[in-house]
């Protein structure tokens, strides 16, 4: 049987499908649901993270690579990722969860691709995970500057416009979906002069905000 086009983004076909069917889903959907595999793949991650950090950075101590290790498996971080990955056509939702766009939402993606790892590691052991975890972190781990501080996108975002002596970014409310416990916000990111506009969403306007800005800092680092 040929690999799904998930497996083949992943770099890890699965031997028990079985967990990978689990992984993908949502407690909406019905049981089994990935919140165990989550809290599996949560741990694994974090480990991975630290190995990696602790290898290319030997002379970072511990407070410097906590920080950076919590900025590598954040939601934001993870959310990129599992788009890269087109991981929401793959995700099995609920009716209700499908409808308020659900496969879209950060958080649920964040959570998928944590559950992910930890269904590799069930299926074929910790070196199969790291090698997933490694490859899919690798250009994260290689813009790495220890000596620079950590910024957000946002930040980011507005010193590159400061640079090019640009107008700051306009920040706009579009939509604001699903039930008031699990709100979505949905915010766009202008810029005037440079004729460009993205869109982000997220739980808070502002992790919505940082999604934005991150899309816009991609596009003009393309161009």
């Amino acid at each position: 049987m040929a690999d799904s086009p998930l497996e083949q983004a992943l770099g890890h076909r699965f031997s028990h499908p079985e967990l990978l069917q689990t992984a993908l889903t949502h407690r909406s959907h019905g049981s089994p649901h990935n919140e165990r595999l989550e809290f599996l793949g949560d741990s694994i991650l974090n480990c991975v993270i630290a190995r990696q950090l602790f290898d290319r950075f030997p002379d970072l101590p511990e407070g410097d690579l906590s920080r950076l290790r919590a900025n590598l498996v954040r939601q934001d971080s993870l959310h990129r990722l599992a788009l890269s990955l087109a991981l929401g056509k793959s995700l099995r939702l609920g009716e209700g969860e499908l409808k308020s766009g659900g496969h879209q939402r950060p958080s649920i993606l964040a959570d998928a691709l944590e559950a992910l790892f930890g269904a590799v590691w069930l299926d074929a052991g910790f070196d199969a995970a790291n090698s997933v975890i490694s490859r899919l972190y690798r250009d994260m781990l290689a813009a790495i500057s220890p000596g620079r501080p950590i910024k957000d996108a946002k930040t980011r975002l507005q010193e590159l416009l400061q640079g090019r002596r640009l107008a700051l970014p306009r920040y706009s409310l579009i939509a604001t979906e699903g039930e008031a416990h699990a709100q979505q916000f949905r915010i766009a990111c202008e810029i005037d002069r440079l004729h460009l506009r993205t869109e982000g969403s997220g739980g808070s306007r502002r992790a919505a905000e940082q999604m934005a800005a991150e899309r816009a800092l991609e596009n003009l680092q393309k161009t």
